[in-house]
């Protein structure tokens, strides 16, 4: 198959629109050709006048590690030209940065998770470009994760950086199907277009979303592949609690725990309260220390979720339930558990950071009710997951 870099590179049609025109690129590490080269020095090889960069969170080149690590403007070394940083000073496109060029390509690996911020980035690009009257231009790429939908949807007053529009934590669209919605959503006037892959089937074994004749590259650092990609819209809400998320492990976002908790009774613990909801992948308890982030240098006890190998159900895998359950468990046999960390999550101030991470207090309430059950949750749930599938669907362009 063909990623919409690889499509556009091979069509000097596509390319014919872009004659004369000032480029720039929104990029990072994983905006790649097929044969791994950048698509900076592509689009330059091929003939294109690009004038600028710009660069999401973790930056152009994916050097910062964790949340809320700025990025600087800086120049680029080998071509002369500035590269603007989106996770900076700023988190929009200024002014003087929509001054150097007439079209921006965005070229961005996501994973298919609201809190993802490469999606958000993408909004506040398109509302730039309408103001300052720019076309856009998304490159598709893969939904590592496919179209499956689970979560809550966002509530209104909950938007942030990390929450860019009212849509449940696994949306299962692309970017540039993203772009589209965005722009109904928001009402833009601005000049958009989408350079579609060819060839995609993001239900087709054995990738579910991701071509397996397509090398993964981290689109973040701590994002090293695919299984972390399918157990993220569940495990990113480590980041608003107390349990280690694996940061400072080789399987950062595949794995949770603490050195205060019995990993083996959670388990059992969630198998007694929803069984069905661990269909699709394994649990195994396991012991880490991490390296660095929460508790850095602590034995810790803990789940890893393996979202691979023949265990694993795509259709059946639900991430966001898994992790849900995973509180839920640690709250009911540690019912006094220190579990939710306050503090500003990704500039988001006076609200606690699980709330913001599910865009509303509704997870957290049902995990600290004692007498909420699994089937509540669900109820909830299902009711925005199946309202999305509906909104999504004139979306939907593979």
């Amino acid at each position: 198959m063909n990623f919409g870099i690889d499509r556009l590179l091979a069509d000097p049609a596509l390319r014919k629109p872009l004659e004369g025109k000032r480029i720039a690129l929104l990029a990072h590490p994983a905006s790649v050709t097929r044969d791994l080269t950048h698509s900076v020095d592509a689009l330059i090889a091929a003939g294109l006048n690009v004038t600028a960069m710009f660069g999401p969170q973790h930056g152009v080149r994916g050097d910062l590690q964790d949340n809320m690590e700025e990025s600087p403007d800086f120049t680029d070394p080998t071509y002369g030209m500035p590269v603007f940083s989106l996770y900076g000073e700023v988190r929009r496109p200024t002014g003087q940065s929509m001054g150097t060029f007439d079209v921006m390509l965005v070229d961005l690996q996501d994973l298919g998770t609201r809190i993802y911020t490469f999606i958000t980035t993408l909004r506040y690009v398109l509302e730039a470009a309408a103001e300052h009257h720019k076309a856009v231009w998304v490159l598709d790429r893969p939904n590592p994760v496919g179209r499956p939908v689970e979560g809550l949807t966002l509530l209104p007053g909950w938007e942030s950086f990390v929450g860019a529009g009212p849509m449940p934590m696994r949306h299962g669209l692309t970017m540039g199907e993203l772009g589209h919605w965005f722009i109904d959503l928001l009402k833009l006037d601005v000049e958009y277009r989408v350079i579609e892959m060819e060839g995609w089937q993001p239900d087709a074994a054995p990738g579910f979303g991701w071509p397996t004749d397509r090398v993964w590259i981290n689109p973040s650092p701590n994002a090293p592949n695919v299984m972390m990609a399918r157990a993220y819209p569940g495990t990113v809400m480590l980041e608003g609690t107390t349990l280690s998320e694996g940061r400072g492990t080789t399987r950062p976002l595949e794995l949770f725990g603490a050195p205060d908790i019995d990993a083996r009774a959670v388990v059992a613990e969630m198998r007694r309260l929803a069984p069905d909801w661990l269909a699709g992948a394994r649990l195994r308890d396991i012991w880490f220390e991490p390296t660095f982030h929460k508790h850095v240098k602590t034995l810790c006890n803990g789940v890893q979720i393996h979202a691979e190998g023949p265990s694993y159900d795509h259709a059946a895998f639900r991430p966001w339930r898994v992790q849900a359950l995973a509180f839920k468990a640690i709250r009911a046999l540690y019912p006094d558990y220190d579990l939710w960390r306050d503090f500003p999550y990704e500039y988001a101030f006076g609200k606690l950071p699980i709330d913001v991470i599910n865009g509303g207090p509704g997870l957290r309430l049902w995990t600290d009710d004692a007498t909420a059950t699994p089937a509540d949750l669900n109820v909830l749930a299902a009711a925005d997951e199946e309202a999305w599938e509906q909104i999504r669907q004139p979306y939907l362009r593979y």
